[in-house]
């Protein structure tokens, strides 16, 4: 395990935040607050909802910040990255703390669960991105090599060889290759 387990858990929440935003289908993945409720659900988010359009809206807005911690990691820009982390953490009045709730061990939770779902959000995302920039590990945040694919992820991988987002990408770029294969 290259990140502790609550900061991979973030990691893997961060990005499907970000690919929300529709990069390949254009539609909107967070189209009404049921979306949002199943996107909490599903990453396990705890503590204030407020199960409205004025939280879907903030979660929204979120997203072309969080996107940018991958554009100034893509162009070499860890001054720029650590100040957008910085900024996270600040405008989210981060204060760290050990926390322990619904199953989990001890982990960090960097905001009071009362606050905004969207500033827990972002704070949680700064967290994280603390420790990938600790580690110096920026180079694994990645964009998708599919030919109609500009999703984002974290390349976990032991060798650092991931190249598409998920298997659905991976597969028909190999189909692709295949068929040209047998083409030539």
């Amino acid at each position: 395990m290259l990140f502790a387990h609550d900061t991979e858990r973030e990691l893997a929440a961060l990005v499907a935040m970000v690919n929300t935003l529709g990069h390949v289908s254009g539609d909107e993945g967070l189209p009404d607050v049921a979306a949002l409720d199943a996107f909490c659900a599903e990453h396990r988010w705890s503590g204030r909802r407020d199960h409205d359009l004025a939280e879907l809206e903030a979660v929204r807005a979120q997203r072309p910040r969080l996107l940018a911690l991958w554009d100034l990691a893509l162009a070499g820009d860890e001054d720029g990255f650590v100040d957008l982390v910085n900024t996270l953490l600040s405008e989210g009045h981060a204060l760290p703390q050990l926390v322990r709730h619904d199953g989990w061990g001890w982990h960090l939770h960097a905001t009071p669960d009362d606050a905004p779902l969207d500033r827990r959000m972002a704070v949680e995302a700064g967290m994280a991105m603390v420790e990938v920039v600790r580690r110096g590990e920026l180079s694994r945040l990645r964009r998708c090599s599919g030919d109609d694919c500009t999703d984002v992820f974290i390349d976990l991988s032991k060798n650092r060889s991931r190249r598409f987002c998920d298997g659905s990408c991976g597969n028909r770029a190999a189909v692709a290759a295949y068929r040209a294969r047998m083409r030539g």
